[in-house]
């Protein structure tokens, strides 16, 4: 499978902290000689194709601990970029159904809470579909209709994490709760783009 990857420019900042502690992030690093220069070719690797994403700078932190993983292999860049993914919302949604359980919440506020609850639940759903189409790829005999149908469960867990955000939006909600749920539901929803984008850029 011959990959394109198309740069973009866009650039924006990351809550670094944040993803490290969804994702338990390592920046631990070979000392050999030999393996300084493998990590950065796919550093290097990485960076470029972290350009055609919407985000970046979250792309490369997300993943730069994994290179050892795809190398160069567009493809398992691809199911690594869904696999973190699926990692963080399963962080998130542990987080929020925590904050569920938190005492004092009003009727409103843990209804919104009750709904992102659902809604992240099923954008994991989602996630967990395409990466598993995504493992029998390599042999399929319609590779393209599983690819439309893995980017088809993407935009549709996206769609669903924005749901939950909005929700803040339309009903009044403490600052303090919708601080603690928005941070982790945005990195999240930011995470699936960047993995729909490497995605939109496989060529078959």
């Amino acid at each position: 499978m011959e990959v394109k990857i198309i740069p973009s420019s866009s650039s924006f900042n990351v809550l670094a902290l944040l993803l490290t502690f969804l994702l338990g992030i390592s920046n631990v690093q070979a000392d050999a000689p030999a393996a300084k220069i493998s990590s950065k070719n796919y550093t290097n690797y990485l960076q470029k194709a972290c350009h055609s994403t919407t985000y970046p700078q979250l792309c490369l932190e997300s993943l730069s601990s994994y290179t050892s993983t795809f190398d160069t292999d567009y493809l398992k860049l691809c199911s690594t970029a869904l696999t973190v993914t699926l990692k963080a919302a399963s962080n998130t949604s542990s987080l929020v159904k925590a904050l569920s359980k938190q005492r004092g919440l009003s009727k409103t506020e843990a209804g919104i809470i009750k709904d992102c609850i659902e809604e992240t639940g099923d954008s994991i759903d989602e996630l967990k579909r395409s990466l598993d189409a995504f493992g029998s790829l390599k042999g399929s005999s319609d590779i393209q209709f599983q690819i439309s149908n893995i980017q088809t469960w993407i935009s549709a867990a996206i769609t669903d994490e924005n749901t939950c955000t909005q929700g803040f939006d339309d009903r009044k909600i403490s600052d303090e709760v919708m601080r603690k749920i928005r941070m982790e539901i945005v990195i999240v929803a930011r995470l699936t783009s960047n993995a729909l984008a490497l995605i939109n850029k496989l060529s078959y």
